[in-house]
């Protein structure tokens, strides 16, 4: 197949807080052929959206190469277009000024910015709302509004970046189904699609090879070819058997099939998955109940939480680090300690955690030992934020910092005053 974007060895790094060079990318390789939708799946902060942006020409790497159409990339390419997780339009401009943006700021008349302009409109279903404001329109109208800005430009290479993660799950699906009936109808003028998303089902109705990206920094670890025609039933066998392999994918590590997998040795500046304590314990507890009795295929258990992917792998993956459970071939399953916790007092279940916490959280055992050197038991907040902005973005060190806290809260490990920012160590009979 005809490669239109290529990327080999891509580098990215940006400078930290205190003028440290922090890894984001590295020796990513990549190919988008021609007739072909690829979905990037990774976690948060693996540097997905870095990756779309070079990819896009707004901004460049730090090593590599990266080709379109046979040619070196240098700045925004005519032919390479993206849509946003948040709709970015201009709340003063109407449906149709909005569409036109893109081709006034490319010097199309009038009178062809406004014809092309309107079948975009109407290839994406929002004929009769040209006129409209975006404050008129519901949600999914306006991510279709933002898909018709990107098409009127007429892309051979669509980059969408969860572009439907911020609409409702029935919105979401419907627009996705819409988009890969006009892909394999042959109505778009784009040649090659490449979805980011946090959703495996999604990715894999959609996805002719699925990615796996790798955090820290972020590359391409495992790849899925994806054979089934389109268009696909979520519910049928073969469609389950890959979404259950890409679970598989996501949380496997290095080791052979079957075998527990461990995660790399922690450190200070790891990122924590966004898991509130009340979730990671109803999780814990279904797990241990009928029909899983202490193992789950990960499928199943969002189907049965009624949870999405995206929040339940993040719990999957805090109550592995916590040693709670584990993760095993695309299974979760509750190790004799989880057991012993689901069956405890909540004074139990609080000291189980404070201990593993420790053990296991590097940050959060680094943040009681600062605090048991320190005569009044207290520091604040700013030298462990600048701590963790030298290995990530300050937006997220604010919120790994958070996890800690309000793990550590929970395990009674150390306290936080969220008047003053200083952390503290629990008082005696503290709650």
């Amino acid at each position: 197949m005809e490669a239109l974007l290529e990327l080999k060895q891509v580098a990215k790094g940006f400078k930290s807080a205190d003028g440290s060079l922090r890894s984001v990318l590295q020796g990513v390789d990549f190919t988008l052929a021609k007739g072909e939708i690829v979905a990037l799946l990774g976690q948060s902060g693996s540097g997905k959206s870095t990756l779309l942006r070079i990819m896009a020409g707004l901004i460049t790497a730090d090593a590599g190469d990266v080709h379109y159409g046979g040619q070196p990339l240098f700045g925004p390419a005519q032919g390479i277009a993206m849509v946003f997780q948040s709709f970015a339009l201009f709340p003063w401009l109407t449906v149709q000024q909005n569409v036109e943006l893109g081709l006034e700021a490319a010097g199309v008349p009038a009178a062809e910015r406004a014809r092309r302009a309107a079948d975009a409109i109407e290839l994406i279903g929002l004929a009769g709302f040209e006129g409209a404001l975006p404050r008129e329109l519901s949600g999914g109208m306006r991510q279709r509004v933002g898909l018709a800005r990107a098409l009127v430009m007429q892309p051979a290479v669509l980059l969408m970046d969860e572009a439907f993660s911020a609409l409702d799950v029935l919105t979401g699906e419907r627009l996705r189904n819409e988009i890969l009936e006009l892909w394999d109808g042959g109505q778009m003028p784009t040649q090659a699609m490449l979805v980011v998303s946090h959703n495996i089902e999604e990715a894999v109705m959609m996805a002719d090879r699925v990615l796996v990206f790798a955090s820290n920094p972020g590359r391409v670890r495992a790849e899925l070819p994806i054979t089934l025609p389109r268009p696909r039933r979520a519910d049928s066998a073969e469609v389950r058997l890959l979404i259950d392999e890409v679970y598989r994918l996501m949380t496997s590590a290095t080791a052979a099939p079957g075998a527990v997998e461990t995660a790399p040795k922690p450190h200070l500046g790891e990122r924590l998955p966004e898991a509130e304590v009340g979730r990671m314990e109803s999780l814990l507890e279904l797990l241990a109940d009928e029909p899983f009795q202490g193992r789950a295929d990960l499928p199943q258990l969002v189907e049965e939480s009624e949870l999405t992917d995206e929040a339940v792998l993040p719990l999957a993956d805090a109550l592995h680090r916590l040693g709670l459970a584990q993760l095993s071939g695309g299974d979760l399953l509750m190790t004799p300690l989880g057991r012993k916790y689901v069956e405890g007092t909540h004074e139990f279940r609080r000291e189980i955690f404070g201990q593993q916490l420790l053990a296991h959280v590097p940050l959060a055992a680094f943040i009681r030992h600062s605090l048991e050197q320190e005569a009044d038991g207290q520091l604040k907040e700013e030298p462990f934020l600048k701590l963790l902005s030298a290995h990530m973005e300050p937006a997220e060190a604010e919120q790994v910092l958070r996890v800690a806290i309000e793990w550590a809260r929970y395990g009674e490990v150390f306290e936080y005053d969220f008047h003053t920012g200083l952390i503290h160590l629990p008082e005696a009979g503290e709650d």
